[in-house]
């Protein structure tokens, strides 16, 4: 009788995005609900001078992630920011 093979430990990515087959649009999708965050380094030089440094941050959500209480219809939500912006200009006015 041969030894039972211990069960195999879940990737970070299997647990993010499970086991089963996955389409590219289903893992966009995963990401965009959960957000990311990337952050890095670029340094642009030439012979070895630097001459560029930027240092660069990157969130990418889904926007009714980053701002829940804004109305789902883009024209509903369109309007309302209008309406602010010609209160804001009668107010200084």
């Amino acid at each position: 009788m041969s030894p039972r093979k211990a069960p195999r430990r879940r990737t970070k990515a299997e647990e993010i995005l499970g086991t089963e087959d996955a389409s590219l649009l289903d893992i966009v999708d995963n990401l965009l609900n959960k957000g990311v965050a990337l952050s890095g380094d670029i340094t642009l030089g030439i012979a070895q001078i630097d001459l560029v440094y930027a240092r660069v941050s990157l969130l990418l959500s889904a926007a009714d992630r980053v701002l829940p209480g804004e109305p789902r219809d883009f024209m509903e939500r369109h309007r309302a920011r209008q309406r602010l912006r010609l209160k804001r200009r009668r107010s200084r006015a």
